[in-house]
């Protein structure tokens, strides 16, 4: 992972060339502050012929106070921050994030408010589903939207009335396919074909707390702390291999993310506050499928990246390429 540098120019030359890099952007909520927290992972050298140490930079304070439950997404170089609530009242507003310039604006509102919605993100437009109480016609109509950023608009995406929960928990995209899951089960919405249908039984049951997705394979956390990746083809869990002497057991969870292709894995520890404080930490590992078929991992570098305060939780991580 290289120094991250901020420009809308080099971000144009690069995606020109097609040669985009990508970044590890973390969100932060701190106890005793109503404003969710930004950071980058940039790298910096502290002594001549030694590795650099990996660190979270703060970007500028969100606009918006008091927010929680909201759903993330990112489309080329923006990161969008949707609904959530305000003291217990959902909200539609939506926030954007350019992390070329570290700049926040508003973006166009959703039809309905929401809050625990789910997203993925599928042919450059943001997919977002539930989050809403299906009580009236506008939020029956629009329990699912999508959004278009190169027209800032969101349009409706018709949904049968029984996959309509409300809360969503997690989400990720495999395939074209968004999969979210909810409170008493999971959906999946492909979007090439308009479909609705229900989340396989043996991933709707293994899949727990946040996840990504690597060459089709999505990774989790399981009930012992160990991560392990559901192979979509195959419609099998398989545990990720190498990592039990080097990672702790997330037995209260971990972020991860598909950064470039490496899985990152960002979790809050105790262990280092000396108790007036926690650490985040991050690990980058490749990973690789044998010939066997059974999955691999191989942690490049694990580091605590920022102390902070007890009581402080990881809201979400994204990759951006920039």
């Amino acid at each position: 992972m290289k120094s991250l540098i901020s420009s809308p120019l080099l971000y144009t030359a690069r995606s020109l060339l097609n040669s985009s890099e990508h970044f590890l952007y973390i969100t932060l909520r701190l106890p005793n502050s109503p404003f969710l927290r930004f950071y980058a992972l940039h790298q910096i050298s502290t002594q001549p012929n030694k590795n650099p140490k990996n660190i979270l930079v703060p970007l500028p304070l969100f606009p918006s106070p008091s927010l929680v439950a909201s759903t993330f997404a990112a489309i080329g170089p923006r990161i969008y921050v949707i609904g959530g609530s305000v003291q217990d009242i959902p909200s539609s507003h939506v926030w954007s994030l350019d992390c070329r310039t570290h700049t926040w604006e508003p973006a166009p509102n959703m039809r309905v408010s929401r809050e625990l919605a789910a997203a993925g993100v599928v042919d450059d437009k943001i997919y977002v589903i539930g989050g809403c109480v299906v009580d009236n016609w506008a939020r029956s109509k629009n329990w699912a939207e999508v959004y278009d950023p190169k027209t800032g608009k969101w349009n409706s995406v018709p949904s049968p009335i029984e996959v309509r929960d409300k809360w969503m928990h997690a989400s990720a995209v495999i395939d074209g396919k968004v999969y979210a899951m909810g409170d008493r089960n999971g959906v999946c919405y492909e979007v090439k074909s308009g479909s609705w249908g229900a989340v396989e039984t043996d991933l709707d049951n293994g899949w727990r707390g946040r996840a990504c997705v690597i060459d089709g394979v999505l990774f989790c956390y399981d009930y012992l702390g160990k991560i392990r990746g559901f192979d979509v083809k195959e419609g099998t869990w398989k545990e990720l291999k190498g990592l039990d002497k080097v990672l702790p057991k997330f037995l209260c969870g971990a972020t991860m993310v598909n950064l470039g292709g490496k899985l990152m894995v960002v979790w809050e520890s105790k262990d280092g506050g000396g108790g007036k404080g926690m650490e985040i930490w991050c690990a980058e590992i490749e990973v690789k499928k044998d010939e066997a078929g059974d999955l691999w991992g191989k942690i490049e570098w694990s580091d605590v990246v920022l102390t902070v305060p007890l009581r402080t939780f990881i809201a979400n991580c994204l990759a951006v390429a920039l």
